[in-house]
């Protein structure tokens, strides 16, 4: 008899629990962006019978429940917590290893998908013969730095990839590859990465700009030209924010300031606003505070330089991007007298229609490789 009472009890429990839950998730307001894990959430799927025949409706689905379920950053930390107790190096995707760095796993695509990317450029490459065009794939660190990962962690190897990459792209004339392994392995003992995020440092993206630079011609202003500033030194990237790790040492951001500074403003097409600075201070009291760099993603911006005429390098430049790209357009702001800034994630219109009708002759794609093997938005490019 108590057996029978103690058994109904637990089933109104877990019946109880679940009504909870669901009705957490029916009156939760829908959020876009999650500032826990630094990423955009799924939106709601769209029930069409095309999503149906591709499943793509099952699949969005899933990942909707997912992204939304009550209380999910509560159950991310306890997932977390019990897998340190059990001494795991892995998290959610996320290794913890030597030096203090976090890694993301890194998933090599298949070369049918790579060569679907690779050919999206090219096409973008013959739909506009006109213009110059130069591609930069900058490895992530668990590329540069596979000594510094858990003793036995499996991982694939990234500069594989864009060797791949460069000899796919081999040949396309009016197109020159910068592969990022050459542009940084030189400095892989400078703290060219954030050790909790995803992103390179200032100082990284300092030597892609000196690269690409040099490669167009341009003269780069050398290190001593700028004052380096720490702007936080509680930064806490999204490598942390996925692994949950206990006793990470934060990173520390730092800008580099022209000591002969070149007044830029940033039009974003989005909101339809214009500010002074190519910073946002504002974000350095959130969690994501990479998006001090421009105010974070957006799918159009133009950056303006008020450069003397006759002092400039270019006058437009294209550059089609994902966030890699934030901290290098400082540097590029003070070559180029105007810069327009896409980034494909979010911007659905045909790119080659919108370089000729702002009569722009260069173009820099740059992105880093986990992004670029894993983000079929690059197909865009071939519209």
């Amino acid at each position: 008899m108590m057996k029978k009472h103690t058994d109904r009890l637990l089933v109104i429990w877990f019946v109880l629990t679940i009504a909870v839950l669901a009705l957490l998730f029916l009156l939760s307001p829908a959020r876009k962006f999650s500032e826990l894990e630094n990423r955009y959430l799924q939106v709601a799927p769209k029930l069409t019978w095309d999503n149906l025949i591709a499943k793509k409706f099952a699949e969005e689905a899933e990942t909707y429940v997912t992204d939304h379920f009550p209380l999910r950053g509560n159950w991310v930390g306890v997932k977390s917590a019990a897998e340190q107790l059990r001494l795991q190096q892995e998290n959610n995707g996320i290794y913890k290893g030597k030096d203090g760095y976090l890694f993301e796993k890194f998933t090599k695509p298949d070369s049918e998908t790579l060569g679907k990317y690779t050919d999206a450029i090219k096409e973008y490459a013959a739909a506009n013969p006109g213009a110059k065009l130069t591609f930069l794939l900058a490895p992530t660190s668990i590329g540069l730095y596979p000594d510094k990962l858990p003793w036995k962690a499996p991982f694939e190897r990234q500069d594989q990839v864009n060797e791949e990459v460069g000899e796919r792209l081999q040949g396309t004339a009016n197109l020159t590859y910068l592969n990022g392994f050459g542009i940084l392995s030189p400095h892989g003992s400078e703290p060219i990465y954030y050790r909790t995020d995803h992103h390179w440092t200032t100082l990284g993206a300092y030597y892609a700009y000196e690269a690409y630079a040099k490669q167009m011609g341009w003269t780069p202003h050398p290190l001593k030209d700028y004052a380096v500033k720490t702007v936080s030194d509680s930064f806490l990237g999204s490598y942390h924010t996925r692994g949950q790790f206990s006793l990470v040492k934060p990173d520390r951001m730092q800008i580099f300031v022209p000591k002969e500074p070149v007044a830029t403003s940033v039009y974003v097409a989005d909101t339809d606003t214009t500010s002074s600075s190519l910073y946002d201070e504002s974000y350095l009291a959130k969690k994501d505070k990479y998006s001090y760099f421009l105010g974070g993603v957006h799918a159009l911006m133009t950056l303006t330089s008020d450069i003397p005429a006759g002092e400039e390098d270019l006058d437009k430049l294209l550059v089609i991007k994902d966030s890699y790209a934030h901290n290098i357009l400082p540097f590029l702001a003070q070559h180029v007298k105007e810069i327009h800034v896409i980034d494909m994630r979010y911007y659905n219109g045909s790119i080659s229609e919108y370089r000729k009708a702002n009569g722009i002759h260069h173009t820099l794609m740059l992105f880093n490789t986990a992004t670029f093997s894993e983000n079929n938005e690059i197909l865009k490019l071939g519209k």
